[in-house]
């Protein structure tokens, strides 16, 4: 969430006014290319090819490497350790139904849901400061192993108390590798390719995604014990890969020192610009998690089968595993900022249209929107992160945007559901088109200052 290449020409003057090109790229043509195949992808980890030195009139594997090639090995194991460990990615959707069968009352399942948000705060943030002073392999073995400790804590939990302490441990230990895979990618290249490095990050978190949704109902009604089982075998798989084939050095800062002494946090909370990036990454997050915490109440209400909701996931993962390989490198030509505001436009007014769906087809016209908005936003806030991290706080660059994206989701969560019951669904879906206005504005003030910032670091 393997598509065929296709050789697209797109002039610079075919696109909106309102897009603006990227002043720090060159306009030309583009190749809309899909992963490479087998024999690209080993040349590409072994061997990796400057697009410079390619041949005039390059052939199809000579094309895909241009695109897709010189990322180094690192930066496959990422994303392939991370594809394969979200197909076994099935507790968390299906925790809802699991609560459920350990006779959790409905009015406490909050309490394990908020306990597990509140984790998702002190992953990234604790996974951040390991990146910087330990390296990324550190990290994401780290958090690996322990995500699958907590599943097993989370499984075989007798009561309330001991399932939320444990959807603590899983929340934080999920989220802990996030920030070190994440500095492996912003390594892997030069700034003038990181959009595209992170876009490919985010396509293998979908494919795993999109596979672990086909199969954990049909698990599922066989135990949830299989669905504990195969996620935390791909967590332990992902963490083999990781201690075996990443460098032990492999995204830790370069000054050891200075990231130790660097103050934690203290870098991160002294980069103003950094923080106001922030915010409008919370407000994105936290509208686009309202698929997932009200999207199925509004079905519900409808009096709409809880298949509606399958076909929802379903439109998604197919549009955005489709979709985005080819707009990673159709949009790489305009500039991220006013790209990104585009983006929370759409999945702001895809979100706010479930306020009028009244039938399947209607909640699936909405998906195609929000899914629309979540291609084009793909790898455009994490490379610009990784574009403002000094060399020696990747890690705790990436760590706050992790945090951030945590915050939004426990916040979607808590006031989300909050405001569909008390105020009603109107409420919610107008304060999702307004708040997605406010933050469709936020990059945009924002781009001069990011533009200047990265074109110091780059000079």
């Amino acid at each position: 969430m393997t598509p065929h290449t296709t050789a697209v020409e797109a002039p610079l003057d075919a696109a909106p006014a309102w897009i603006l090109p990227s002043e720090s790229l060159p306009v030309e043509s583009v190749a809309v290319a899909a992963l490479p195949d087998a024999s690209a992808l080993v040349d590409a980890v072994s061997t990796p090819t400057s697009p410079a030195a390619l041949p005039a009139g390059p052939r199809r594997t000579d094309r895909l490497r241009a695109r897709f090639g010189g990322f180094g090995g690192p930066f496959w194991v990422v994303i392939g350790g991370t594809a394969v460990n979200r197909v076994g990615n099935m507790v968390l959707p299906f925790l809802v139904f699991f609560l459920g069968s350990r006779h959790i009352a409905t009015d406490r399942i909050p309490f394990v849901l908020g306990a597990l948000g509140l984790g998702g705060l002190l992953g990234p943030v604790l996974g951040g400061l390991l990146t910087d002073r330990l390296g990324s392999r550190a990290a994401m073995v780290t958090g690996m192993i322990g995500t699958a400790a907590s599943q097993g804590l989370l499984f075989a939990a007798p009561n309330l108390a001991t399932l939320t302490l444990a959807a603590v441990a899983l929340g934080a230990a999920g989220s802990l590798h996030l920030p070190g895979a994440a500095t492996l990618v912003a390594g892997a290249t030069g700034p003038e390719r990181r959009r595209v490095a992170f876009g490919l990050f985010h396509w293998s978190i979908n494919v795993g995604t999109a596979v672990a949704g086909a199969i954990g109902g049909f698990l599922a009604e066989h135990g949830y014990g299989l669905l504990f089982a195969l996620d935390a075998a791909t967590c332990l798989g992902y963490a083999l890969l990781a201690a075996t084939l990443l460098p032990r050095s492999a995204g830790r800062a370069a000054d050891r020192r200075a990231a130790a002494d660097g103050g934690g946090y203290r870098v991160v909370l002294r980069d103003r610009l950094l923080l106001s990036l922030l915010l409008p990454i919370v407000l994105a997050e936290g509208i686009y998690a309202q698929t997932e915490f009200t999207l199925p109440l509004a079905i519900r209400d409808h009096a709409l089968p809880a298949t509606v909701f399958g076909l929802a996931a379903v439109v998604n993962a197919l549009l955005v595993v489709t979709l985005q390989p080819i707009a990673s490198v159709w949009l790489v030509r305009f500039d991220r900022l006013r790209l990104w505001s585009v983006a929370i436009v759409l999945v702001s007014a895809g979100v706010a249209l479930t306020g009028i769906a009244d039938s399947a087809w209607g909640f699936a016209l909405t998906v195609v929107v929000w899914s629309l908005g979540e291609v084009f936003a793909s790898g455009l806030y994490t490379s610009i992160v990784a574009d403002l991290a000094p060399a020696d706080a990747q890690g705790r660059y990436q760590g706050a945007s992790g945090w951030a994206r945590g915050l939004a989701r426990l916040v979607a969560l808590v006031l989300g559901s909050a405001v569909y019951a008390g105020l009603g669904p109107a409420a919610l879906w107008w304060s999702c088109a307004v708040l997605g206005l406010v933050g469709a504005g936020l990059p945009l003030l924002l781009s001069r200052a990011v533009r200047g910032r990265t074109a110091a670091a780059a000079g």
